[in-house]
């Protein structure tokens, strides 16, 4: 998402990412990582009586998707700052596929060789529906470090 040194970030600036269909595989190894078992994701009888009619994929793992989509440059980001105002606004299953939009709404210096930039990240079904948003903060070097390799999907001031 953010593959662009902090000196070269903008507000405004956009991105679009891929598509990424979710599989049952993606729902199953997260309740196996996470523990998260609950019955509107991994009982598929039991979520044809709920208001979804199928089971729903966990919303952490469509927010991991989502921004991990972007890919991230190791000779650009330094971690992960931070989220803030997550929502799931509208359910994920399973055979959905999302894309993820950005746009840069927050730059703030922090020290000499670093600033945090914020997004507002969202993720879109192939519907055109936003399904997640939330505010996704990263501490990004102000220079590309020497030697690392650039990654493709840079910022831009074209509109996603």
């Amino acid at each position: 998402m953010f593959n662009l040194p902090f000196n070269e970030l903008a507000l405004g600036q956009r991105t679009r990412s891929r598509g990424r269909t979710i599989t049952e595989t993606d729902v199953v190894n997260f309740c196996s990582l996470t523990g998260n078992w609950l019955d509107i994701h991994a009982d598929a009888e039991f979520s044809k009586k709920s208001k979804f009619g199928q089971r729903v994929v966990q919303g952490g793992l469509v927010f991991v998707i989502s921004n991990a989509l972007f890919g991230y440059d190791g000779g650009i980001i330094e971690a992960f700052y931070g989220v803030n105002n997550l929502r799931f606004l509208k359910p994920t299953f399973i055979g959905d596929t999302l894309h993820s939009e950005a746009e840069i709404t927050g730059l703030r210096d922090k020290g000499d060789k670093h600033g945090v930039a914020t997004a507002l990240l969202k993720a879109v079904n192939q519907h055109g529906d936003v399904v997640m948003s939330c505010d996704f903060s990263v501490l990004v070097h102000r220079e590309r470090v020497p030697g690392s390799i650039p990654v493709t999907g840079a910022f831009t001031g074209v509109p996603a």
